[in-house]
């Protein structure tokens, strides 16, 4: 698949997801949650340049970095996420603001290691940042529903929908 091709599915998945985090979602347990993950997985590994072959050390260190910080990012995102169960026992999320400073963090952290494999003269190609997107995909949507199941926040508080307030007749 072309480069650019690649880059037009990472930006439409960043953009579903950026767009679809800061609205209320559910948290569908029995969905298979991993498809699109899996799917960005297979373009990536399937691609002849995922590596460089000329600096083929330096390349799979970022290429392991970038991972390491996608799966950073995906729990961090995860943990940064509210979630809650409704009284019919679904479980919703939704992000946070803490939510948008993991992700600049985590934008500012692979444009950091892009620099890097610039000055190293590693090639670096669309398939790498493919991986580490599905990397956080996977890890991010693996704990929050596990998260749904447990009924725990990431702060250790059960989740719930807030008690609607009532009156008491005076």
């Amino acid at each position: 698949m072309s480069g650019l091709t690649n880059a037009l599915v990472i930006c439409a998945v960043v953009v579903l997801v950026v767009v679809r985090q800061f609205k209320a979602q559910e948290i569908g347990t029995d969905r298979r949650w991993w498809v699109i993950p899996a799917v960005l997985i297979f373009m990536a590994v399937r691609e002849p340049d995922l590596l460089d072959p000329q600096h083929r050390v330096e390349s799979v260190a970022l290429l392991a970095v970038e991972v390491l910080v996608g799966l950073a990012m995906g729990v961090g995102w995860a943990r940064t996420s509210h979630v809650w169960t409704e009284p019919d026992g679904t479980a919703w999320s939704k992000g946070t603001k803490a939510t948008a400073v993991v992700w600049a963090a985590g934008i500012g952290v692979r444009a950091g290691l892009f620099g890097i494999g610039a000055l190293l003269h590693v090639r670096q190609d669309s398939a790498g940042l493919m991986l580490a997107l599905a990397a956080t995909l996977l890890a991010r949507s693996g704990l929050l529903v596990l998260r749904a199941g447990t009924g725990r926040s990431a702060y250790g508080m059960a989740d719930a929908a807030p008690e609607p307030t009532r009156k008491e007749p005076v």
